[in-house]
């Protein structure tokens, strides 16, 4: 199982549209460099298409507040398994389930059209470096 890394999105400050970057140094215990969390969310391209087509609802990478735009790979798969990211390593830890708050800071519907599809919660396990391109592999 593989996909590829789309889109880097990293929020410095509470409630600020995460930004898009080409890279991003990842560090076991730190995060993403400059991103107040220690883990890494992901979400798939595939699952905002879906929210698009199913329920009319345009929803970017950004705005998901997901930092990891991925293709091509079911991530939904990788919660409780290895996996790697570029040069780093993770374990999905749980589904990232749509809430409230997203969805106030977005639009209604948000919610009911990301359950189960609103992306991963994962830890770092081994730092590096991701960037746009890179492959996303379950181990």
């Amino acid at each position: 199982m593989a996909g590829r890394v789309e889109e880097i999105n990293i929020a410095y400050e509470p409630h600020q549209l995460p930004e898009p970057l080409e890279s991003i140094d990842v560090v076991v215990g730190d995060g993403l460099a400059g991103c107040r969390y220690e883990d890494i969310t992901l979400i798939q391209a595939e699952a905002l298409e879906g929210l698009l087509e199913h329920h009319g609802i345009a929803l970017s990478a950004a705005e998901s507040r997901r930092n990891v735009l991925t293709r091509g790979i079911d991530l939904n798969e990788l919660v409780g398994r290895r996996f790697t990211v570029g040069e780093i390593e993770c374990v999905g830890v749980e589904l990232c389930e749509p809430c409230a708050h997203l969805q106030r800071m977005t639009q209604p519907g948000v919610m009911r059209g990301l359950v189960h599809r609103a992306g991963i919660n994962a830890d770092i396990v081994r730092g590096g470096r991701i960037a746009v391109g890179d492959p996303v592999t379950a181990l």
